[in-house]
């Protein structure tokens, strides 16, 4: 088995079996709260979630985050997550196709995803390290090529390079590089976070490079720095182990990363990073995001069926539209215009970065 093609079974595994989730710092979901209207002038079965995305229309406003690809298990699982994909109408992304780049033997592997969501968006995905080194325009296309992509993501993974064992750590040029490649790349090109957030000097400059959108990643939610910690501890990495468990909880937690996003550009913004129920999606909305993103939960149905991921996603579902309807917020533009209230180590975060949450909190006339 390729060294590739471990990693990416060894990644699989690793969130299986192990708990690899934030231990020290959450998401921050706690800390928004929405106002609860106790008479709202409509009825349930009115919530409308329908959202467009990138000028293609979604059931829900839901992406099936990138998890795998590169490996005969990857191949099943996004087989049945691009079934949910398409028969629900949401968003799918893929996992890094840098496995099929270089072996074509295992673009299979991604190809299922269109192949069993020829209706669905579906979002291609390479990382910035293999642009920084020898990729370029060409391997863009291939990646957009190879699963007939809507969009493609660049994934930016500094911290989780850091943590691997042999990871990839020349970040020198990257912006530059990024900067003469996605205006020349025919579908939209997402900033994609694996963990570890966006933040708003980081989400300016990415507009500027010509970026139209950016998946913040945030943490709180699945650390990628306590996957490699685990996967270095079973191969006998020690320091890798400890440098990985260091840095578990690492980063930008999730909702302070979107506000960072929002109120710095005008990108379409993908809240993504500890999404773990409706009221989670309902909030990220709420504070300014156009879809949310959603990965662990999903894993283990995947495991199982296109069937239990679909049951998954509709709990989602059914639960963000009953905390629409206990807001008062008939589509999803209304619930951007909602009350919240900010409180606690979210609150803290963005007074000590400057932000004037009186200009973002909507409040009583």
């Amino acid at each position: 088995m390729s060294e590739i093609k471990q990693r990416k079974f060894s990644h699989i595994r690793t969130c299986l079996e192990y708990d690899v989730q934030a231990r020290n710092i959450t998401a921050g979901f706690e800390d928004i709260h929405l106002v609860h209207q106790a008479l709202p002038d409509f009825s349930l079965d009115d919530v409308n979630v329908s959202i467009s995305f990138f000028d293609k229309d979604l059931s829900a406003p839901i992406l099936i985050e990138a998890m795998t690809g590169g490996t005969e298990e990857a191949a099943l699982i996004n087989t049945q997550l691009a079934q949910t994909a398409d028969s629900l109408n949401i968003a799918m992304g893929v996992g890094s196709q840098r496995a099929a780049i270089e072996n074509s033997e295992l673009a299979y592997t991604y190809e299922v995803a269109r192949e069993n969501a020829p209706n669905a968006f579906l979002i291609a995905n390479l990382g910035v390290s293999q642009f920084v080194s020898d990729y370029g325009i060409l391997e863009a296309r291939e990646a957009i090529k190879m699963i007939k992509a809507d969009a493609l993501a660049i994934h930016l993974n500094p911290l989780q390079e850091a943590v691997q064992p042999n990871g990839d750590t020349i970040f020198t040029g990257a912006y530059k590089k990024i900067s003469d490649l996605v205006p020349q790349i025919h579908v939209p090109v997402i900033a994609k976070e694996t963990g570890a957030g966006i933040s708003a000097e980081l989400a300016k400059k990415l507009e500027k490079a010509g970026f139209e959108g950016i998946d913040v990643g945030g943490a709180g939610g699945t650390s990628f720095a306590g996957v490699e910690a685990l996967r270095a501890k079973d191969s006998s990495h020690h320091y890798h182990a400890e440098l990985g468990t260091v840095f578990w909880d690492w980063g930008i937690p999730t909702v302070p990363s979107v506000f960072e996003v929002k109120h710095s550009t005008d990108l379409t913004l993908i809240a993504s990073g500890g999404i773990r129920s409706g009221i989670d999606i309902a909030k990220a909305i709420a504070l300014g995001a156009k879809v949310t993103g959603v990965a662990f939960p999903l894993l283990k149905p995947a495991m199982e069926s296109s069937e239990s991921i679909s049951e998954r996603v509709k709990d989602f579902i059914g639960q963000l539209k009953t905390a629409m309807f206990l807001t008062g917020a008939r589509d999803l533009l209304e619930l951007k215009n909602k009350p919240i209230v900010i409180t606690g180590k979210t609150r803290d975060w963005l007074l000590s970065r400057g932000f004037n949450l009186t200009k973002y909190e909507r409040r009583l006339n």
